[in-house]
This record gives structure tokens, C-alpha cells and sequence, in this order.
């Protein structure tokens, strides 16, 4: 079943029920969002899109996403959505591998994008999308069987290029009932609150939305602002959010500045990075009992396990403050087991290999048959995350066996920026690790052996003309060498000592 049914069936029953909403404004009924992506489709299938094919969405947080979302889908295509925060080359990239021919972009992305690639992109509220608005809509919405694509998800890998996650519709419709079930019930009163990338987490949570006919608040600011937050959820009242973890930091410290406590909250989702319990307990202590944790990742999305809101507001267990610092328990639709490096099951409570398997866990990577078979083996997809489980199921996160830097929830793998920073002619060598940092979690921090003085503004410059903004180094430290084992490997662990030897 083509999971954009659940829009169509929500216009049938309340066609007058409002969907979209941009800030307090209205801005389009169930009724209209669903005719709004018969016509969008409709012109689609006139420019030849068919059942498969793939089309980008590399745009920020407006309306018109889920129109060109569910647009796609009614079409029989597969969506592609960039984060919006990428350099347009990066994007193109991601579009060339995806074979995407064709782009829906906002317009302060679209016209970069147009330069960087030879795909067609149509830019959002442009003359050329009113006039594919116009066109005469689908007569039927494509059908796409359980184990087709529905949603392509770009996740970097340890090689620094970008991996594509193969999500089916089966998949995300799983994914939607267990959240009713382990996580929260959406209700047809209830709002969902964009704040955080629709590319992301919070745009894979859309679609249980949909399905109950709530609402959907997309902020003026097209992002995360802590004030249009608040106002937004004491105007709307029952506001559901996804967070990263340094957005609830953000959003509790603005709060309590301004004595504005949960009113309009319903529940705030967070995963991404690490949660450090004084932060959840002091954000629960102001919020109140809001708040549900998920683990999961592009390859089993939102699915690995869950802490519900009971969890995290109990004081009265005598582990609680254990529990409250684990991603929870496996999720009703997939197995979870910690295993060691051979994937045999350790005993309770030793660190291991976070493993999971069921029907949210993708079927394999986008064309890259080498990378899906060591990530799934034996209907395992192993996680890259290390971790333990205790005896009454909890799994706490320990370490992770990859590289990959946490900044803010935003994924940053060391390699890919290693491997700008080395095309520098001053540059010799360089390593790249995250950095602790009190509120992002981490930042990201480049050792550089350089031919010359070291010269932070030309090589940030650098960066900035190819990657996105947000994985460029916040620091740079020059070194004589960078530590290296008899086999010539750095040692990372060594450069990232270095940063607590700072503090001590």
C-alpha cells in the first residue's frame, strides 16, 4: 500500500479540517493538501516521472514540503530529501547517486542548486510551481506494493561519501504504528511543530500525523527559535515536537528565562546525541511529564528502542537514574540483542554492538552492495553503536565504534572534512575529531600538520566552498605530527586526550 493513501483518506473524511498552517496563519485544509498534491503529481506524471523514480527535496521547513512530499508519492516516485544545511554541491552529488532528475528546492537553495547540477529544480511558490499546481491532477494514486521505495535517507559513512538508505513504504508505516504504540498517540486534535529539518527525524514523523488528521505548524522562522517556539505552543496547545538533545538544553533555558512553563506542550520527542541527565531532569522538572526518548538511525528510522514519558519522569525506582540515562527498550516491532565482535549475544550488562532486527530495518543501501552486506549480516543490521543491556532490558549507549561527530544532533563523519582539508596546498596532514562542548555536545576539531604557519581564515574559506557550514572546524590546532600506532594509523584517542589534558 502506498503509504500517502493516509492524506487521501483524511480528505475524504474532513476536507475542511485544516492541515497546514505556516506560523498562526492558515494556509491549506486536508481537502486542498490533498488536491494540492493530485495536481503536483499530475504534472509530475505529465513530465514523465513514474512509479520509482526518484526526486529530490532540498528545501527548508515550509508548507509547500509535504505538498511536493506526498505530491512524489501519490506520483509512485521516491522522495530524496537533503538536508537543507548541505553545500549544493554536496546535494548535487547526493541527486547524481540517487539518479534524481529532477529537484523541488526553496528559494534561497534553489538557484545554487541549479548551478551545481544539470537536474531539473523547481522552486517552491515560483511561477513554474503555481503553474504545475494548475495542472489537471491524477485520476488514480500510484500504487506501490509493501517492499517498494518510498524515501531515500542520505547518511554520511566512515568513507566521508554519503550512503543511501533504502526506506519502503512497509518500513515508515511500521515505524508509525509502533510510535502509537511505544511512544505517544497522536490524536486528531493534536499539532505537530517543525522545528527541527524535515529531511530529518522530525519530517519521518509526519506521516502518523497525517494518518490522524492532526495539524501541522510550520514556523515562520523555517527553524528552531525557542521564543517562536513557546508563543507558537501556547497558541496552538497540544504541540508535538522531535528535539535534539542541545535543542531541549535551549528551549528549557529560554523557558525559565521568561517563566513560561509547558502549557501547549504535548510531547517532545528527543534523539540525535548523548542527553546528559541533569539536563533531562532539569528540563523535565520545568516542562513536567512531556518528554519520550527514541534511538534509532537511517537504517532502522525511529525503530531501535524507546524511553517513554513514564520513564523518564520516575523518580521512585531505585535504578531510575540508570534508566533515565539509557535509550530505553527495544520497540515492539524489531529484536535488539548486544553483541560481540563474532555477533555473539555478551551476557547482561558487558558492552558490545548494538544489533537489531524486524521489519523497520532497511532492506540494504542504495546501489552499494559492499556496504549492505557488512552492515546486515544474518538479518542483523549492526548498528556501528556500542552499548550494554541490563537485566531488565534497558540498553544503555557507551561509545561509538565509527568516528562520526555529534554536533548539536547533527551527524558530522570526521573523513569527509579530512579529506577537503587535505586538497590545501598547506596542508600535509590533518585529523579530525569532536571536541567536547557544553551545549552542541561536541565540536568539531582539526589537527593540522602544515608546510607553513597555519592559517585559519584560508583554510575555513576552504572548507566553506565545499562542505556545508555547520561541519566546518570550530577549532584548529597545529602539531609538529600526529600520533600514529606501528601500522601508521592516528591515534584519535590520543588527539582526543588532549583535550581533557586542557581542562585538567
Amino acid at each position: 500500500m502506498n503509504i500517502a493513501l493516509w492524506l487521501a483518506r483524511q480528505a475524504q473524511l474532513r476536507p475542511e479540517r485544516m492541515a497546514l498552517f505556516l506560523g498562526r496563519t492558515e494556509f491549506m485544509t486536508y481537502g486542498d493538501f490533498h488536491q494540492a498534491a493530485l495536481r503536483l503529481g499530475g504534472a509530475l506524471h505529465a513530465q514523465g516521472v513514474k512509479s520509482g523514480d526518484r526526486v529530490a527535496l532540498f528545501m527548508k521547513n515550509v508548507p509547500e514540503y509535504l505538498i511536493a512530499e506526498y505530491a512524489c508519492w501519490y506520483a509512485g516516485a521516491v522522495i530524496v530529501p537533503i538536508n537543507a544545511k548541505l553545500h549544493a554541491k554536496e546535494a548535487a552529488w547526493i541527486m547524481q547517486d540517487a539518479g534524481a532528475e529532477r529537484a523541488f528546492a526553496t528559494a534561497d537553495l534553489a538557484s545554487d542548486l541549479a548551478a551545481a547540477t544539470k537536474a531539473q529544480v523547481i522552486t517552491s511558490g515560483s511561477e513554474a510551481w503555481q503553474q504545475m499546481l494548475g495542472h489537471s491532477p491524477l485520476d488514480d494514486i500510484a500504487y506501490r506494493a509493501p517492499e517498494d521505495l518510498a524515501w531515500l535517507f542520505y547518511t554520511s559513512g566512515t568513507t566521508g561519501r554519503p550512503k543511501g538508505v533504502m526506506m519502503t513504504h512497509r518500513m515508515l508505516m511500521i515505524m508509525s504504528d509502533v510510535y502509537q504504540s511505544d511512544c505517544d498517540l497522536v490524536e486528531d486534535h493534536d499539532v505537530a511543530l517543525y522545528a527541527g529539518p524535515l529531511s530529518h527525524g522530525a519530517g519521518i514523523y509526519n506521516m502518523m500525523h497525517v494518518r490522524a488528521g492532526a495539524s501541522h505548524v510550520f514556523p515562520v522562522s523555517g527553524g528552531f527559535d525557542e521564543r517562536e517556539i513557546l508563543d507558537l505552543s501556547q497558541h496552538f496547545g497540544r504541540i508535538h515536537m522531535f528535539m535534539a538533545p542541545t535543542m531541549v538544553q535551549r528551549l528549557t533555558r529560554m523557558a525559565k528565562g521568561l517563566q513560561i512553563g509547558g502549557e501547549g506542550i504535548k510531547t517532545i520527542v528527543y534523539a540525535g546525541g548523548p542527553m546528559y541527565n541533569a539536563d533531562i531532569i532539569e528540563a523535565v522538572d520545568w516542562f513536567g511529564p512531556v518528554f519520550a526518548q527514541i534511538y534509532g538511525q537511517g537504517e532502522c528510522p525511529m525503530g531501535i528502542t524507546a524511553l517513554s514519558r513514564g520513564d523518564v519522569v520516575d523518580r521512585d525506582h531505585p535504578r531510575w537514574r540508570e534508566r533515565l540515562g539509557s535509550v530505553g527498550r527495544a520497540q515492539s516491532a524489531v529484536e535488539v540483542r548486544i553483541g560481540d565482535e563474532n555477533g555473539q549475544t555478551v551476557a547482561t550488562g558487558e558492552v558490545g554492538e548494538i544489533l537489531v532486527r524486524g521489519d523497520v530495518v532497511m532492506p540494504g543501501y542504495w546501489q552499494n552492495p559492499e556496504a549492505t552486506a557488512k552492515t546486515l549480516v544474518d538479518g542483523w543490521l549492526w548498528t556501528g553503536d556500542m552499548g550494554s543491556m541490563d537485566e531488565d532490558g534497558y540498553v544503555t549507549m557507551k561509545d561509538r565504534s565509527k568516528d562520526l561527530i555529534i554536533s548539536g544532533g547533527t551527524n558530522i563523519y570526521p573523513r569527509e572534512v579530512e579529506e577537503v582539508l587535505q586538497d590545501h596546498p598547506s596542508v600535509q596532514e590533518v585529523a579530525v575529531v569532536g571536541k567536547p562542548h557544553a551545549e552542541w555536545g561536541e565540536e568539531v576539531a582539526a589537527f593540522v600538520v602544515c608546510a607553513c604557519e597555519l592559517d585559519a581564515a584560508a583554510l575555513d574559506a576552504h572548507c566553506l566552498s565545499q562542505i556545508a557550514r555547520f561541519k566546518r572546524p570550530k577549532h584548529y590546532i597545529q602539531v609538529d605530527a600526529l600520533p600514529k600506532n606501528n601500522y601508521g594509523k592516528v591515534l584519535k584517542t590520543e588527539l582526543r586526550a588532549r583535550f581533557s589534558e586542557d581542562h585538567s
